[in-house]
């Protein structure tokens, strides 16, 4: 709220000015003065979306106004170009913008100079208003950008900080755990031998390559965690990503559920992120599937193109609300993050996850 107050201040004050600066029976400010005046504190609004166009139009609306006769207060108004100005380089870090709209507006004060029929030209305060319009809105957007880029690089390192602690929970806490899980199933299968029951045999070796795969999955999270650049970690290589579908897959059979796969495994691409969202939201949903549907019941997995991106659908018969689990919480953030849409809900007599992904 409070930076559109500020960013609607000079549509407000703007005719408070023009009013303040008309002197009856000595100045009138002019019908083509009020016009651009009131333009410029329009367009001033448009600034937070687009402040490099806004800083170009207003540099051109403000060489009439300069070469204009507007006395008292009304001056202020094309100054709304150095505001504009500054704020535009506090917020960018591309030079080029800055440059060109720094270059137009030292334009409009020269010419606003050049073509003021009612002083005398390029005298002394003349020199100092031109070098001090152009100077005070250049230095002050620096300064602000400074600021930004040391808040932003402060943030950074907070964030590694805590993403390389969070590594080192993940080594110390969950991958031992994981790797003893291991071990012991691995012990348990050589103890049996073939004399024990099938069934023990078939649950201790999906224990022992469920567990794993965890511990491969936490091997690289150690790895992306401890990587500033999480998003260009490969966690899950493109020739492993059906592999790990078909593992979620199969758990899931071995459940004791009826599941119908559908994949097409010539989607368009996908960056590192939007893989390890795919694999995690089949996987969560699988895991539901598990949890709430009806044993038995018939489950069914779609993987394909849609809209220029990739579509994931698990149909059950779930008959529990899973929404307000922290499972599909984790997918709504996951989906998100990857700039993707997530439904999750009802459908005739079962439930349906539907998510979509977009191509890298």
């Amino acid at each position: 709220m409070r930076p559109l107050v500020l960013r609607s201040a000079p549509l407000l004050l703007t005719p408070v000015l023009l009013v303040a600066s008309t002197f009856p029976g000595e100045f009138r400010v002019s019908v083509q003065y009020w016009a651009l005046a009131c333009s410029a504190a329009a367009i001033f609004l448009l600034g937070e979306r687009w402040p490099f166009p806004v800083t170009l139009a207003l540099s051109a609306l403000a060489v009439p106004m300069f070469a204009a006769q507007a006395w008292g207060l009304s001056g202020l108004v094309p100054y709304l170009g150095a505001v504009a100005l500054a704020e535009l380089i506090a917020r960018t870090d591309r030079n080029r913008l800055v440059v060109t709209a720094a270059a137009a507006w030292l334009a409009a004060l020269v010419l606003g100079v050049a073509l003021d029929d009612h002083a005398q030209r390029w005298g002394a305060a003349d020199i100092t208003v031109v070098l001090a319009a152009f100077a005070i809105p250049v230095l002050l957007g620096l300064y602000l950008r400074g600021l930004r880029q040391v808040k932003v690089a402060a943030e950074a390192e907070v964030r590694a900080q805590e993403r390389t602690a969070m590594a080192r929970e993940l080594h110390d806490l969950v991958a031992h755990h994981m790797a003893a899980i291991v071990l012991r199933t691995s012990v348990a299968e050589h103890v049996i031998g073939g004399d024990a029951d099938p069934r023990i045999a078939e649950v201790l070796e999906d224990v022992h390559r469920t567990a794993a795969d965890s511990l491969a999955d936490i091997r690289r999270w150690q790895a992306a965690l401890r990587d500033p650049a999480l998003y260009e970690v490969a966690m899950v290589e493109p020739e492993a990503l059906w592999r790990e579908v078909e593992a979620a897959v199969q758990r899931t059979r071995a459940a004791g559920f009826r599941v119908d796969v559908d994949i097409d495994r010539g989607t368009v691409e996908l960056d590192a992120m939007a893989r390890l969202t795919l694999l995690r939201v089949t996987q969560e949903s699988l895991t539901n599937v598990m949890k709430h549907a009806d044993p038995g019941g018939p489950v069914r997995v779609v993987i394909a193109r849609s809209d220029g991106g990739v579509e994931v659908r698990v149909d059950s018969t779930g008959i529990g609300d899973q929404r307000g689990g922290l499972g599909v919480v984790g997918m709504s953030e996951r989906i998100a993050t990857a700039g993707g849409r997530l439904a999750v809900g009802r459908r005739d007599r079962g439930w349906q996850v539907r998510a979509w992904l977009p191509a890298s």
